[in-house]
């Protein structure tokens, strides 16, 4: 047995699976400000002047007893992965509730879900994360594949909630809604075309919802994956919502219809 199919390899990976790393002078000083974001490991530029907000910053991790690396700054550059922005400086926050999907297989009874398909905004994907917080859910499915990355704009879109939200990752949407279909979950894609309401259905099993791309919708792909389409009605001629609104009614309808 090689050393990657040990339990321990699969503890430390789905524990780094969890880190997130934000950059930047501000971003990092308002993260490490904020004592219910748990800072994992904090990442400094050698070459940084030892000198107002850098200080700040240094002290905070030190109240705090976060652990300090220094490095140069093609090493923090690889840290940060955005070099002409982390002004040498990176945090690794952990998101405890950023699991993998395959946790929710066991767990499925009467889940309801969300899953982005190619949501791109950062702000979008924010808001989403809130939504989903609020709501109530089981938590949305992120695949890391095709969506805006988890990101310091995310982290501000979201209000402080993408640290509580429950979020499941895939690398590939298709393969994780195809098993938990296998599994006996309904899945829903949202399109404007589709002639039931989703508040109509009252499917008590679980259920996953499928929301599309900002501009383009759901794949053609991911369509025929679903079990059914569904709608938001409209009225007074407008033809669709911003796909933040729509994850709000979504993920607010879903928890009423599993209650």
């Amino acid at each position: 047995m090689s050393s990657s199919d040990t339990p321990q390899y699969e503890q430390r990976r789905a524990f780094f699976d969890q880190m997130l790393t934000v950059y930047g002078r501000k971003p990092v000083l308002e993260a490490l400000q904020d004592s219910a974001l748990p800072a994992f490991k904090l990442h400094l530029a050698d070459s940084n002047r030892s000198e107002g907000i850098i200080e700040q910053i240094k002290n905070l991790a030190e109240q705090r007893s976060v652990p300090v690396a220094f490095h140069d700054r093609r090493a923090l550059s690889r840290i940060s992965r955005n070099g002409k922005q982390d002004q040498g400086v990176a945090l690794d926050l952990q998101l405890p509730s950023y699991r993998h999907y395959s946790e929710l297989l066991p767990l499925q009874n009467h889940a309801r879900l969300v899953a982005l398909d190619r949501v791109t905004n950062p702000q979008n994907l924010g808001m989403i994360i809130r939504s989903v917080s609020a709501s109530g859910i089981s938590g949305l499915i992120l695949p890391k594949n095709g969506c805006a990355s988890l990101s310091p704009l995310v982290i501000k879109a979201s209000a402080g909630t993408l640290f509580k939200a429950p979020i499941y990752y895939c690398d590939q949407l298709e393969s994780c809604l195809s098993e938990l279909r296998e599994a006996g979950s309904e899945v829903y894609g949202l399109s404007s075309h589709a002639s039931a309401s989703v508040f109509a259905q009252g499917t008590p099993g679980p259920a996953v919802y499928v929301l599309g791309n900002e501009t383009e919708g759901l794949s053609a792909s991911l369509g025929r994956l679903c079990t059914s389409q569904l709608r938001i009605p409209m009225h007074n001629g407008v033809e669709s919502l911003n796909v933040a609104v729509t994850a709000a009614i979504i993920a607010f309808a879903a928890q009423n219809s599993a209650t």
